[in-house]
C-alpha cells in the first residue's frame, strides 16, 4: 500500500500521531464481531516491533472479500479498498481519510421497472475481487450468480461478462505480468485461465473439490496453484497440465501464498486451525518444512507481506485472538531452510498492500 499521510476529518485529531512512516506496512483486515462489519486499516512496523489499528471504518454489509487499489474516477492517486459482500453491489472506500462514513464510489445497481432504472452489475452475492496493476482503472469481480465482471471502474459500469462457470465463483487473480490473462476457480471444481481479449476461449482444469484459493507462481509465469475445499493443494502448468497435487490439510483450504522473493516458499493455511510452511520446486511434491497453530481458531486467511519476505499475517474466528503477524524465521527450521538461498530483489511497487 501507498504510504502517505492519512488525513483526519476529527478536529481534536492528532495529525502527528495519523502519520504513516516509511518503515509501516499496513494491513486491510476485514472483522465481523457480533452484528458488526467493519474495516481495520492496521500499521505494522517491524523495526518498532508494533501493531495497532491506525483507524476503522463501519461497513453497512457483511464483507466476503477485500481488494486494495489506488484508483477513483477523476482523481488522483491514493489508497482505495474494494469490498464484496453479501449484496450485488461492490462499494470501494477511501482508506485515507478517517471518520468515513460512505464510499468514494459504488460499482453496481439493481433494477427497477417502476423507477426505470436498468440493473448493472450482479444479481448476487460478490465472493472474489482482483485489481488489474497494469489497467488500474480495470477490477474483476465473481459472484455467487456463476459470473465474472470485468468492470471499467471510469464508467463505473462491466464491460465484460464472462458466463463459463457452472457454480459460484469466489477466486480470482489476475497474471502479474500479463495485463488480459486472468485466474479464476469456482465451486464447480474447476480452475480456469481466460485471456480477457476473447474470455469466450480459454483452457479449463478439474480440481479435486472446490476451488477455495488460487495463485500465480511469480517466480514461474506459467504455473499456478490451487487449494481446495477437501484441503488438496495442485500445482499447474498452463503448457502441460497438472504437476503435482498433495494432500495439505484435512479441511478447506483457506490460504494460499507463493513468496516473490523467496524460490520455494509456500505457505498454506486451514480450517483445520495449522498454517504450513512447504519447500517446493515445479518438478516434485512440496516437503513440509514447518508446522504451526496460532491460537486464533479456524483460520480463514493468510498473506505474505510484500516488503517483508517472511512476514504472514493470519486472520481467524477466535473471538478473543483472532487475527496475528508472524516472522516465520522465528522458527529455526524454517530459518535454516530458506535464509541460505538469498532473496530475489525487486522493483518496489507502490500498488501493493497485505490484506488479510
Amino acid at each position: 500500500m501507498t504510504q502517505k499521510i492519512i488525513f483526519s476529518e476529527s478536529d481534536d485529531s492528532d495529525k502527528e500521531d495519523d502519520a504513516i512512516k516509511p518503515t509501516d506496512n499496513l494491513i486491510l483486515v476485514g472483522h465481523v464481531e457480533g452484528d458488526a462489519s467493519i474495516l481495520e486499516v492496521y500499521v505494522y512496523n517491524e523495526e518498532e516491533e508494533s501493531l495497532y489499528v491506525h483507524h476503522d471504518i463501519f461497513l453497512p454489509s457483511f464483507p466476503l472479500c477485500v481488494e486494495h487499489l489506488n484508483y477513483e474516477p477523476k482523481m488522483p492517486k491514493g489508497n482505495y479498498c474494494a469490498v464484496g459482500s453479501m449484496t450485488p453491489v461492490i462499494e470501494v472506500w477511501d482508506l485515507d481519510i478517517m471518520n468515513v462514513i460512505e464510499p468514494s464510489f459504488t460499482l453496481g445497481r439493481p433494477g427497477s421497472k417502476k423507477k426505470k432504472k436498468e440493473h448493472i452489475g450482479h444479481t448476487d452475492a460478490v465472493l472474489a475481487l482482483a485489481w488489474n496493476k497494469i489497467y488500474d482503472h480495470v477490477i474483476a469481480s465473481g459472484s455467487v450468480d456463476q459470473t465474472v465482471l470485468l468492470w471499467d471502474m471510469e464508467i463505473k459500469r462491466p464491460n465484460t461478462t464472462i458466463k463459463s462457470f457452472t457454480d459460484k465463483v469466489q477466486c480470482l487473480e489476475w497474471h502479474p505480468l500479463e495485463a488480459q490473462t486472468l485466474l479464476a476457480g469456482g465451486c464447480d471444481s474447476s480452475t480456469r485461465v481466460f485471456d480477457c481479449r476473447a474470455p469466450e476461449t480459454h483452457q479449463t482444469w478439474l480440481l479435486d473439490g472446490e476451488a477455495e484459493r488460487i495463485c500465480w507462481n511469480p517466480l514461474e509465469p506459467f504455473t499456478f496453484l490451487a487449494g481446495t475445499s477437501k484441503g488438496v493443494v495442485q500445482c499447474f502448468d498452463c503448457r502441460k497440465g497438472q504437476l503435482w497435487a498433495i494432500s495439505a490439510h484435512s479441511k478447506e483450504v483457506t490460504g494460499l501464498s507463493v513468496s516473490k522473493q523467496c524460490q520455494g516458499l509456500l505457505i498454506t493455511s486451514s480450517t483445520d486451525e495449522t498454517v504450513k510452511i512447504w519447500d517446493f520446486n515445479l518438478e516434485s511434491e512440496p516437503k513440509l518444512v514447518s508446522e504451526k497453530e496460532f491460537n486464533i481458531g479456524n483460520v480463514h486467511c493468510l498473506d505474505l507481506c510484500p516488503d517483508l519476505p517472511f512476514v504472514i499475517t493470519a486472520g481467524g474466528d477466535k473471538k478473543s485472538h483472532n487475527f496475528t503477524v508472524f516472522d516465520i524465521q522465528n522458527i529455526d527450521v524454517v530459518k535454516h531452510t530458506f535464509t541460505p538461498r538469498g532473496l530475489i530483489q525487486l522493483v518496489p511497487d507502490t500498488n501493493e498492500s497485505n490484506s488479510t
